[in-house]
């Protein structure tokens, strides 16, 4: 239609500038970088009485330097129009009247405009968190600038950041643009810590930021130190803290020696930075030495006993040296964070969308239709898995918990977490004891004074005649059985104590017999699944049965030596393991049974993805790479593709990476991610010249004779190889 933008999305309006209004009341929630660029347009129509549209649409990779590229922009628009002519119409009467262009500063909080006119003047100021306007100064300009460069870095494959009609395009397209962001975040550098941080951090710093998360990510995913090293040397002058990302690029640079002699000079004037010795230990356990990396682990807790990081990767050198129960007792011991979700703002309900695909996409007929709709419903056991919904410092503690299983198996993980934390029989029988002692206290009490009234309950003649000698014997017999009781207690404590040792074996003797696939023998501290014809575990009964009998021949007490108390959220993760577990043990054991009956073993396309996302979660590669590639023998599936393309360039597979890589820049492209870089896929490919080098890559995609509008789209990522130099470019 005439009044559509094309091959660009959009989204038109109910109300004329209401996306613009929403964005506006919007501005005081966004607290880290916020959200993406919006691009608002007005078309008017040549004919009188029609009305005008309003549309809109997001966008990141735009150069916001300045008013005037901003304004370009909005301008290549214009010849976007749809101009198709058919026999009986003529040129169209739709074109754009106006736009705005809206670009969040995360370091001001402010969201700096340009409004233009076609044809006319262009109009640029900021408003701020009250809506007031303000004019735009060169250093608004500066921080406008770098704020969208970030969101374009970090957003661009952000699998927590999906937006529908989100155009995506190259930030830095040149080595002149890659100078400009260097010399920006250089001049902004110690502002950084105000843009926020990953969900791992609780407090950003100079380090660990938004900003410096940015850089890392632009160098490190095409493995070009160079210029982050020269970056980082002008800025370790000032904060030798700086030395961690400066030792951090001396390593990925293969300069290990500099970056020793880096992390010595700075130590010694801070050594209380937990960045720096976090650099030490991954250096350390990448060599193997696990107990030097461990001593460094420890002093970077003390040093900074709040932050996340710091008891996670104590826990990882813990795994690496095989304490498990250490490991076990430093994960309970972490500060865990709410999550907070990425910047973005609430559009009214559009009127219509205009999401069009490019005729070359359509043409090459490499796309492929999402099956979503076309294949039954997946089963509701794997849909209902709580893992997936895990975010921020829970899904880093998961990681954690899986990668132990993962070493010791799930019993003996069982038997690791009852030999450190309190299990929930073990405080049943505490409590029992401790109301059994006072209730034979309180009979022993009231059976005291009653004994000792006896002799009182006589007549008044009696009792008046009663003389002083009757009142000594009296208090010798109480105090003849004051001594009996304090022998007898002396001698219930030992039996306590044997009695004690006696039930941890055999609790302990019961816990190894636990079978993760036999249901009818879980205990109450083991998770179960949820059946409503379940009843009460019978080995529960039984215990609880001994524990009563014994209560009521012992009064002493029960101590737990140096038992901890689990932690409630990692009690949940501990429930979310096992039902991983359960479901991917029946998957295997089902598939063998299959495969012994020479019987078709059949699962959705949704079902195959979900168990490679199962398989990859509890670190069995094999069998995600297997269920991925089921997967897409059913449907398409992104994800799928994008999970084997990091498996093959792991495994140096170049034909298969570069058919990944192919379907997945197609459904890209057809989403309107114009990025190559940094993205997913350059990364992957990126290792992929490393180690083949680019010629051979090349030669393999003209091998594989593909269309020329995708070809030209695969050869994108080896101009940007080429263009900056990427190791193997040469050869």
């Amino acid at each position: 239609m005439g009044e559509m933008l094309r091959d660009i999305p959009e989204f038109f309006e109910t109300e004329l500038g209401e996306s613009i209004i929403a964005r506006t009341d919007a501005l005081g929630t966004f607290r880290e970088l916020g959200p993406p660029d919006l691009c608002h347009i007005i078309k008017t129509n040549a004919k009188p009485g029609v009305r005008e549209l309003g549309s809109y649409h997001y966008v990141s990779g735009v150069d916001a330097s300045s008013s005037a590229t901003l304004a370009a922009y909005l301008n290549s628009l214009t010849y976007s129009m749809d101009d198709t002519q058919s026999w009986f119409s003529k040129s169209n009467a739709w074109r754009i009247r106006s736009g705005i262009y809206c670009c969040f500063n995360a370091f001001s909080r402010v969201d700096v405009r340009v409004e233009v006119k076609i044809p006319g003047g262009v109009e640029y100021y900021f408003v701020d968190v009250r809506g007031e306007r303000h004019e735009v100064t060169q250093a608004i300009w500066q921080e406008t600038y770098l704020s969208a460069v970030l969101r374009a870095i970090l957003y661009s494959d952000d699998s927590y950041y999906r937006l529908a009609g989100y155009r995506k395009i190259d930030p830095i397209t040149s080595l002149h643009a890659e100078a400009k962001f260097l010399e920006a975040v250089e001049a902004l550098y110690w502002k950084g810590w105000q843009l926020g941080s990953k969900p791992e951090i609780q407090v950003a710093t100079s380090v660990h930021n938004h900003l410096t998360a940015g850089v890392m990510k632009y160098f490190g995913d095409s493995f070009r130190y160079g210029p982050a090293i020269e970056l980082f040397q002008k800025l370790q002058k000032k904060d030798p803290e700086v030395g961690a990302l400066l030792a951090e690029s001396y390593i990925g640079a293969n300069e290990e020696t500099k970056a020793v002699k880096v992390l010595y000079e700075d130590l010694k004037l801070a050594s209380l930075s937990y960045p720096l010795l976090h650099v030490q230990v991954d250096f350390l356990r990448s060599k193997g030495e696990y107990d030097m990396a461990l001593q460094l682990a420890k002093y970077a807790v003390n040093t900074t006993p709040s932050e996340f990081l710091t008891w996670a990767k104590l826990t990882d050198v813990y795994i690496d040296i095989g304490d498990y129960k250490n490991a076990l007792l430093t994960l309970n011991s972490c500060p865990m964070f709410t999550y907070s979700e990425r910047d973005m703002h609430r559009m009214p309900a559009p009127q219509k969308t205009h999401l069009p695909i490019k005729q070359d996409i359509v043409k090459s007929g490499i796309m492929e239709d999402d099956a979503v709709g076309r294949e039954g419903e997946p089963d509701p056991n794997l849909l209902r898995l709580p893992a997936p919904a895990l975010h921020g410092t829970f899904a880093k503690a998961y990681s954690l918990l899986t990668r132990l299983a993962a070493r010791i198996g799930w019993d003996d993980l069982l038997k690791c977490r009852s030999g450190v934390f309190v299990m929930e029989e073990e405080y049943r029988i505490l409590k029992a004891k401790e109301e059994e002692r006072k209730t034979s206290f309180s009979h022993q009490s009231l059976k005291t004074p009653k004994d000792s009234s006896t002799p009182s309950v006589q007549t008044t003649t009696e009792e008046s005649t009663g003389d002083q000698t009757e009142k000594e014997e009296v208090a010798e017999e109480e105090k003849q059985q004051d001594t009996k009781e304090e022998t007898s207690e002396e001698t219930s404590e030992k039996k306590e104590e044997d009695k004690k040792e006696d039930e941890e074996a055999e609790v302990s003797e019961k816990m190894e017999n636990v079978d993760l696939n036999d249901e009818s023998k879980s205990t109450t501290d083991i998770p179960k699944m949820d059946e409503p014809s379940l009843e009460r575990p019978q080995q529960a009964a039984e215990e609880s049965k001994v524990y009563n009998n014994s209560n009521k021949r012992e009064n002493a007490s029960f101590s737990f030596g140096n038992k901890r108390l689990c932690e409630r959220w990692l009690d949940n993760l501990f429930m979310v393991l096992y039902e991983d577990l359960r479901v991917y043990t029946f998957w295997r054991t089902e598939a063998a049974h299959y495969r012994s009956q020479q019987m078709p073993y059949r699962k959705t396309g949704t079902e195959w993805e979900l168990l490679g996302d199962l398989a990859l979660r509890l670190w069995h590669e094999n069998e995600a790479r297997e269920s991925y590639e089921l997967c897409l023998d059913h449907k398409f599936s992104a994800k799928a593709w994008m999970k084997l393309l990091e498996i093959y360039a792991k495994e140096g597979n170049v034909q298969k990476a570069l058919l990944a890589a192919v379907k997945l820049t197609v459904y890209h492209e057809r989403w309107y991610h114009e990025i190559v870089y940094p993205t997913e896929i350059a990364c992957n490919l990126n290792k992929l010249i490393r180690k083949e080098g680019l010629s051979k890559m090349q030669n393999i995609l003209t091998s594989m004779n593909l269309p020329r509008p995708v070809q030209s789209l695969i050869t994108r990522y080896f101009d940007y190889g080429e263009l900056f130099k990427v190791e193997g470019y040469e050869f």
